[in-house]
């Protein structure tokens, strides 16, 4: 077990808030480690050491800047197993999917140190005589960054490395249930070379740390990921103070089967898109909207294929499907399992606590698979975060198109077809900022850019080259040269 301090200023500081143990899902006997409930002034000292970091570091030529993140991404791999390991400890997920969440992050590090070298801007024609007209990407300031628990270490990773690429300071606030990563996470950049202040993390709650980060006139830009209530609140008082917000939030996620698909593929991806991670990622496959030619083969072969994973502590190699991150959340997902059962859904299987020998000091629940499911049922609505899927029949793809953008989200979807007409068709309208063709609803690249439409997302897009854009200022500068192009007899 670890004591965890704030890092604010360069220095681990110790809170005078009150411990909060970090517990293994797995088994909640075990303290992982012990993380404060910071104070709203020790929030405020974390701003107030990136606003002191921040002229520095924004005359730190970009290249440099990247320099320091090749670093990160060195000192990244060579703790790779060491992150893992914590991650699976704290949030639940496998040892092999966390090995991937570290990878992506990796990736995502090296991208965008390379980028300390191409943030470009661009010349523009002038209509006028002897005028020079271009653009320049310039630092914000004083960025904060809350993350979820859900992927501990990719997130807070593709929200700080272009925001300090870019030339900003970063206030961090993680998820309070897993905070051992964000420890790990600024030691790295503490070894690495990072000047003091220029990035700080403060562990603690939403309203006594977050709202003070966002509320704090020194920030000049948010970047949250995390619930639809949380990041309409946050998205609301950036607003207010006028200054930059980008929020990625919820999904819904339909994976699309038409009569012509491949379904073996189809359910080999609805399995790693369902069930994967525990079903907790905001592009986890919740909705199968099948055809009904092949509804009745895809849910045989979905069953049969479910029937085989193994729900257990995530460090155990056979493990396919770790718990949910804490009590609560398990109850979220046994009381929708509930609701569907009310609403008329036929359970197929799974759903109930699993609390046998092995599995009685954690917060396992077996994968559940609806049938004949309504597009309207709040099962087929709203978002679960747990390894639930609602199987929705319809009788064609026209009806399949108005299913899968019959939600509020538009994260991800995905369209399973070996028609290239009905392909591009679905390409071209589903309502989702993300679109898998014969490929799961989960997964994404370091260059790539993320991020959803409708109610799932308000900012712009992360990773990918265009994250810059959020992490900077557009600059026009318009020169006009006319008097020295007269002293030099050009006229």
């Amino acid at each position: 077990m670890r004591t965890l301090h704030n890092f604010i200023g360069g220095e681990w500081k110790p809170s005078s808030g009150p411990p909060v143990k970090d517990v293994n899902p797995a088994d909640t006997t075990e303290v992982v480690a012990v993380a404060p409930a910071s104070t709203a002034a020790e929030a405020t000292t974390a701003v107030e050491a990136a606003v002191r970091a921040s002229e520095g570091w924004r005359n730190t030529p970009a290249p440099v800047r990247g320099q320091i993140l090749y670093r990160v991404q060195r000192r990244m791999e060579a703790r790779r197993q060491e992150l893992a390991e914590a991650l699976t400890r704290e949030e639940g997920k496998t040892l092999k999917e966390a090995g991937g969440e570290v990878q992506r992050a990796i990736n995502v590090v090296e991208f965008f140190a390379g980028e300390a070298r191409r943030i470009t801007g661009e010349t523009i024609p002038s209509e006028l005589p002897f005028n020079f007209c271009y653009t320049i990407k310039q630092p914000i300031g004083v960025v904060a960054a809350i993350t979820p628990w859900n992927f501990p270490i990719a997130i807070p990773i593709w929200k700080m490395a272009p925001a300090l690429v870019a030339g900003n300071t970063v206030v961090f606030k993680p998820a309070t249930l897993t905070p051992l990563t964000a420890a790990i996470l600024a030691e790295i950049f503490e070894e690495c070379g990072t000047p003091p202040g220029v990035l700080n993390v403060v562990f603690g709650g939403g309203r006594e740390v977050g709202d003070t980060i966002v509320t704090h006139p020194a920030v000049s830009a948010v970047s949250f990921t995390g619930s639809n209530d949380v990041g309409t609140g946050i998205y609301g008082a950036a607003a207010a103070r006028g200054i930059k917000c980008q929020c990625e939030m919820g999904g819904k996620n339909p994976i699309v089967i038409l009569g012509d698909a491949d379904l073996e593929l189809a359910v080999e991806s609805t399995v790693q898109g369902a069930f994967g991670s525990t079903g907790q990622r905001c592009t986890a496959t919740s909705r199968a909207v099948v055809v009904d030619a092949v509804a009745d083969e895809f849910l045989e072969r979905l069953d049969a294929k479910t029937a085989q994973l193994v729900v257990g502590n995530g460090l155990d190699p056979k493990t396919n499907v770790g718990p949910s991150v804490d009590r609560s959340q398990l109850e979220t997902v046994l009381a929708y399992v509930d609701i569907g059962r009310r609403e008329g859904a036929r359970l197929v299987r799974g759903g109930e606590r699993l609390a046998d020998s092995g599995r009685d000091k954690g917060w396992f629940v077996a994968p559940a698979i609806f049938d004949r499911v309504d597009a309207n049922m709040r099962i087929a609505q709203e978002e679960i975060f747990g390894p639930v899927l609602s199987l929705i029949r319809v009788k064609d793809p026209a009806e399949a198109m108005r299913v899968a953008n019959g939600v509020r989200y538009g994260l991800s979807a995905s369209i399973y077809t070996s028609d290239v007409a009905a392909m591009f068709r679905f390409v071209d309208r589903l309502e989702a900022g993300i679109i898998h063709v014969n490929s799961p609803t989960v997964g994404g690249e370091a260059h790539i850019p993320f991020g959803g439409t409708k109610a799932t997302g308000v900012g712009l897009r992360e990773m990918g080259r265009v994250a810059i854009d959020f992490f900077t200022e557009l600059k026009v500068v318009y020169v006009d040269y006319t008097g020295a192009a007269r002293q030099s007899n050009l006229y």
